[in-house]
């Protein structure tokens, strides 16, 4: 499904380093205090409740094995379009619903080194969201940085806000010590659980971006933010996590912005020469098939990203995207 790509100046280096440097600026007093007293490893299991109590599983299951890719340069326009060849999202969001976004806030870094949710997809979901009659949305993340800092500098805490969501932020009391039924490696681990057991549907929201370790970040690793305590051991064993991750949150929806992707240098990139503009939305209710999809646009293969192969042999989805598409993709 493709739509047309309006044209869209880009600023130039010299306007775009003018304008980083206001943008961290000002907001670098917010998150200067709260970068000094936060500790970055997160809560250990030690002070964190444990649990026994599976998560809530947020699929359909009448809307199972959904996929849509529309291509352009509006946000707005194509997330609307391929909800739309989904169903529309009344189908996914009834009236009263509370619906948890799960954004990738991980870095506290500006929205256009693409590095983080952009925040005009976290307004133009919420707002999807309320019109479908969710009585709350909530945008939460577990970031590598300073929570505060990290939604202030890219730009979701106040997108969320002025689109009347709340963001919760990863405090302590929001974790659990929790164990995966049948995980190997979120065993009795600090976990963000309390914001999933407090809401009726749960979407991912995730930028398209080169990994140096899992190949590529994608819905998927988007989970990464919902661990705590020194969550850094398991990039070893980065596609093994992946797949447990995605065991773990079974969302109502992915969203996978391709409309500029990080090329190289994942995933903090740092530089507007690691961006390319890539016009493409993916939307679904299989994230393997989603991922499977968004590989394409960093030029990557089901075989060149192992973690796909392990989700679908655990039963998460198809790699065979095209098999679940709504329309023709032409990735």
């Amino acid at each position: 499904m493709a739509g047309k790509t309006p044209h869209i100046a880009q600023p130039s280096r010299r306007v775009f380093l003018r304008r980083l440097t206001c943008s961290l600026m000002g907001a670098l007093g917010t998150g200067a205090l709260g970068l000094a007293f936060w500790d970055r490893r997160g809560p250990s299991p030690a002070v964190v409740a444990p649990t026994s109590e599976p998560l809530p599983d947020f699929r359909l299951p009448e809307k199972a094995g959904r996929l849509a890719i529309v291509h352009g340069a509006d946000r707005g326009q194509t997330l609307a379009a391929a909800l739309h060849a989904l169903g529309g999202l009344g189908d996914f969001i009834r009236p009263g619903d509370r619906v948890l976004l799960k954004a990738n806030a991980a870095f506290a870094t500006p929205p256009m080194l693409g590095a983080t949710t952009h925040p005009d997809l976290v307004t133009h979901m919420i707002r999807l969201c309320l019109e479908a009659g969710a009585a709350r949305v909530d945008v939460t993340d577990n970031p590598i940085n300073d929570p505060a800092s990290c939604f202030e500098l890219t730009g979701i805490g106040p997108a969320a806000r002025r689109a009347g969501a709340r963001v919760v932020l990863p405090t302590e009391d929001r974790f659990e010590s929790y164990s995966l039924t049948g995980g190997r490696l979120i065993v009795r681990w600090p976990v963000l659980t309390r914001p999933l057991r407090e809401v009726d549907k749960l979407i991912g929201l995730a930028p398209v971006k080169d990994h140096h370790r899992s190949g590529a970040s994608l819905t998927m690793k988007n989970w990464y933010g919902l661990l705590g305590g020194r969550r850094n051991i398991f990039h070893q064993q980065i596609h093994a996590i992946i797949t447990e991750l995605a065991m773990l949150a079974r969302p109502t929806l992915v969203i996978l912005d391709g409309t500029t992707s990080m090329m190289t240098n994942g995933p903090t990139g740092g530089s507007l020469d690691d961006l390319k503009d890539t016009h493409t939305m993916i939307a679904g209710t299989d994230p393997v098939a989603v991922d499977s999809a968004g590989a394409r646009l960093l030029g990557r293969s089901v075989e060149d990203l192992p973690y796909l192969r392990m989700a679908a042999k655990a039963g998460l989805g198809t790699v065979d995207y095209r098999s679940v598409a709504q329309g023709a993709p032409s990735l």
